[in-house]
Formats: structure tokens, C-alpha cells, sequence
């Protein structure tokens, strides 16, 4: 199955598909072994003492592509985030991730929007103002579903 992001329009609304890789654990060679260097949106988390997976990033990459942006993102001697390097260092060997593909920046934006507005609606996000309203279904073969 192709981890990618569709899109359908009716009547000035736009309806995405976001279909999600499964989550996998953080390892720069899985990383540079697995994840396309092309534009997309990836999900980061951590594992709690728990066992719980708690969202801490959501990524967007076009240029340099997700693979790169994966392996900056995952690597406490890369990130330049203080408060997200902080989580890979507290968490270190719990990093976790899945990404999705898209091709289109105005697309991305508009998924970016909606995760956001979802995730942290006091933190302001635009979207492409091609469509009304933007609705987003997800498909998780391991059956995450963050919405």
C-alpha cells in the first residue's frame, strides 16, 4: 500500500486521504534505509515510562525530502530544537515516527492546517484558501489513529 496523501473536491470543500506508514522505532539506518527522499508529513512520538506513544512533532519536508528531515529530527546531536532535543535525550531509544507522502505543497499545507488546528489550535497555521472547509481521514495499518 502506498503511504501517501489523496485528495477529492465537492462543492468547494477538499476531502484528503492521509494514509500513514507504520510507526516505526527511530534508527538512522532504518531511516536512511527506508524512508523516501520526497516531500511529505511526518508524525514524531516518544514512549512514556507508560508505554505510551505521546506525540511531541509534527514534521513537513519538500525540500531535502522526508528522509533527511527524519534523520535531523531524530538525532539529538542535529536537532537544533532546545525543547525537542530535550525529548530525544530524555527518551533516548523510544523515538518513534511514521510519514506520509504528497507531492503537492498547497496539499501539504492544507493537511497541515488540519493537524494543527486539531493538535495546538492556539498556534496559528495557514492553509492553501483554495477550499472552504478541509476535512482528513486516516489510514493506519498498525490502527493509530491521532484524530
Amino acid at each position: 500500500m502506498p503511504y501517501d496523501i489523496r485528495k477529492a473536491v465537492k462543492d468547494g470543500d477538499a476531502f484528503y486521504t492521509v494514509r500513514w506508514s507504520p510507526i516505526v522505532k527511530a534508527d538512522k539506518y532504518t531511516i536512511i534505509g527506508s524512508v523516501p527522499a520526497m516531500g511529505g508529513v511526518a508524525e514524531l512520538y516518544y514512549k512514556d515510562s507508560g508505554g505510551k506513544l505521546n506525540l511531541y512533532m509534527l514534521a513537513r519536508s519538500y525540500y531535502g525530502g522526508l528522509r533527511a528531515t527524519l534523520r535531523v529530527a531524530t538525532d539529538p546531536e542535529t536537532e537544533q530544537d532546545e525543547r525537542r532535543r530535550a525529548v530525544l535525550l530524555a527518551h533516548e531509544d523510544q523515538i518513534y515516527y511514521r510519514y506520509t507522502l504528497v507531492e503537492s505543497q498547497d496539499d501539504m499545507s492544507d493537511v497541515m492546517y488540519f493537524f494543527m488546528t486539531t493538535y495546538s489550535p492556539a498556534t496559528r497555521f495557514d492553509h492553501s484558501r483554495r477550499y472552504d472547509k478541509i476535512f482528513v481521514k486516516e489510514i493506519d495499518s498498525g490502527g493509530l489513529v491521532t484524530i
